[in-house]
């Protein structure tokens, strides 16, 4: 869930170009044409991308409440990071039913304390208390909140400009709640979204990139090292299982991976002066 967004003035740039592009469609349909077509194809691509996300999310949802209602302690604790990875890439499409990712994805004291479910309910419940009992309502409620949103996303008008903004987003997730083990405070798997909000928006990078190389091949190449930063700390701190939890971390871990995403979101957000030129 996203909790603080903020757009930079480069990124708004590029949305605002793509926006421009946006309003010259002459269809209503699901993937919006820009004026010369230069997207469409980026669109399309990144809407199978997060449909697949949702399909393996829906799924693996399924596998982790089952285990919540069955009372499957270890198995629920097992399943509950992977199964977020797959939300977590797919989020700028995700959020986009401003209703359901509330109720999917909120923190303790995003919402109501009577209106708070999801995710992080459970893992409230699984790795604070140690229990499953008690929670398999709101197992329940969450397979049936994410199986709502896998039928809407069907029904979402991608746009060039959700993307853009997607892209910037997902690193400001990372900065804003993930590098700072806000996230899953329970579980402390913050890792797992970590690396899931950076790989969403690498993909969206690299389907904007034919189009970047174009432009400045230099700022084309300064991202794709930064990324390389980026995952080079990540995969420093991957296990046979997952990665490690963000209590194993020092505070030079910490540094040096919030250091390499403010890194990684400088250059990323010239891509819009680029693209404009």
């Amino acid at each position: 869930m996203s909790h603080k967004k903020i757009l930079t003035a480069s990124v708004l740039s590029l949305a605002t170009l793509l926006a421009a592009c946006g309003e010259q469609e002459t269809t209503t349909k699901a993937t919006p044409k820009t004026a010369d077509g230069q997207f469409d194809q980026v669109v399309a691509d990144y809407r199978d991308y997060a449909i697949n996300e949702l399909d393996a999310f829906t799924n693996k949802t399924e596998a982790f409440t089952t285990a919540v209602k069955e009372g499957d302690l270890e198995k629920a604790k097992a399943l509950y990071a992977p199964a977020r990875m797959h939300y977590e890439r797919a989020e700028p499409i995700a959020e986009v039913f401003g209703d359901l990712d509330p109720k999917i994805d909120a923190r303790a004291g995003d919402v109501k304390e009577s209106e708070w479910g999801g995710y992080h309910r459970i893992e409230q419940g699984l790795f604070e208390k140690g229990t499953t009992k008690g929670y398999e309502k709101y197992a329940e409620q969450l397979m049936q909140d994410v199986h709502l949103l896998r039928a809407k996303v069907e029904t979402v008008d991608v746009t060039p400009e959700l993307l853009v903004t997607g892209a910037t987003d997902l690193l400001n997730e990372v900065s804003t709640s993930k590098v700072t083990g806000e996230e899953d405070r329970y579980s402390h798997t913050d890792l797992y979204d970590f690396a899931a909000n950076v790989q969403g928006a690498e993909k969206i990078y690299q389907l904007l990139n034919p189009s970047l190389m174009k432009q400045d091949d230099a700022l084309s190449k300064e991202i794709a090292a930064r990324f390389e930063d980026v995952n080079a700390l990540l995969e420093a701190k991957k296990t046979e299982k997952g990665y490690v939890l963000y209590t194993d971390l020092s505070k030079t871990d910490v540094k040096q991976l919030s250091q390499a995403i403010n890194e990684l979101a400088e250059p990323l957000s010239k891509m819009g002066i680029v693209l404009e030129g």
